[in-house]
């Protein structure tokens, strides 16, 4: 027998949660959050999720408080014997941190990843992540969606002349070439360097 699927939503993600639950054809599940004197929080589900298939809605961009709502979510429902955890991130925090650019930093993240997964999470939703190798950080299954599927036909519609797709930064380039192509468009890639990379790159060569 199926079990039922239920959408809960943290804080910050509470309108388009609302919006996914109303378009699935449910309500929105209870949950509640107190809080204590020092600023802590803790979340509550006020319904049974006992074998259920639950998906939690959430952001997890900074402030760190975003981040840690979402995992205390992924503990309670873990702890409330849920059967699958999916964790639904329109915006996936900490991603620009996806390598080593310089000495002694940390991969952040590769460290969100593991936090998600001890947490609960047994899949991952996220959009359009800064890297696409970020998705092999994780041991459990991630579904990378992409806004492009809203975002090409809008950009074609407004018939725009001597259009062009431009990049920030290299890590955004496959993204900027593929919206290029569809649009038949030119394709600008700006290249940044920090200067305290680069002078951290020569000290650490220099065994400083």
């Amino acid at each position: 027998m199926e079990t039922p699927a239920k959408i809960f939503t943290c804080t910050q993600s509470t309108a388009l949660g609302k919006l996914i639950a109303d378009h699935f054809g449910i309500e929105i599940g209870k949950v509640n959050f107190s809080r204590y004197s020092d600023g802590e929080f803790q979340p509550s589900f006020e319904e049974s999720v006992r074998g259920a298939r639950i998906f939690i809605v959430g952001s997890t961009h900074p402030s760190s408080e975003n981040l840690m709502e979402m995992l205390l979510m992924l503990d309670a429902a873990k702890r409330a014997s849920a059967r699958h955890i999916t964790a639904v991130m329109p915006y996936f925090g900490w991603a620009r941190q996806d390598r080593k650019d310089k000495p002694r930093v940390p991969i952040g993240a590769k460290l969100i990843a593991k936090l998600l997964e001890s947490a609960g999470a047994t899949r991952i939703i996220t959009m359009d992540l800064h890297a696409d190798q970020i998705q092999g950080f994780f041991e459990k299954p991630v579904d990378h969606l992409f806004a492009s599927t809203l975002f090409l036909p809008y950009i074609k519609s407004l018939n725009l002349s001597d259009l062009t797709i431009a990049s920030p930064d290299m890590g955004g380039s496959k993204r900027a070439y593929a919206y290029s192509k569809f649009l038949s468009s030119d394709v600008v890639i700006c290249f940044k360097q920090d200067k305290r990379q680069i002078l951290s790159l020569i000290w650490s060569s220099l065994g400083m």
